[in-house]
């Protein structure tokens, strides 16, 4: 799976801020998103950390969106979520493999990882919100 679902969440999280234009509470967003309370609020959490969004207490408080979309890129979410994309494992996984260096299938699969980097580190959250309503939301919005 290249992108988790944790990943997810957190892209249908800030794209909703961003469409919103304004503060949402976990609440809300967990309202309105369909996502797991508990969840939510880790996500949110790990993203004020990162500086995407700030946090704000009290009453009318909630999440504000501090980076315009256009700064939010893919990779960076997926880095935060996932860690690196990487798709040149061996199949073993126990031990580096002895093979590796000369191994076909390991430089095709770094080949299309490289690909995919490239294509993920391109992708912002603009572009996502410009693609329309389909991204990871209900049909009930």
């Amino acid at each position: 799976m290249l992108i988790t679902r944790s990943t997810d969440y957190a892209v249908r999280a800030l794209k909703y801020l961003a469409e919103k234009g304004k503060e949402a509470s976990a609440a809300e967003l967990t309202q309105k998103l369909k996502i797991p309370r508990a969840f939510m609020r880790k996500i949110m959490q790990l993203l004020g950390k990162n500086g995407f969004v700030e946090s704000r207490k009290g009453p009318g408080g909630g999440f504000l969106l501090l980076k315009k979309p256009e700064e939010i890129f893919l990779i960076e979410l997926i880095k935060l979520f996932q860690g690196q994309v990487c798709l040149n494992e061996c199949v073993f996984k126990k031990k580096v493999c002895v093979n590796k260096s000369s191994c076909f299938l390991s430089k095709k699969l770094g080949e299309i990882e490289e690909y995919a980097y490239l294509v993920l580190s391109r992708i912002n959250l603009k572009e996502i919100m410009e693609g329309g309503r389909s991204y990871g939301e209900t049909q009930n919005n």
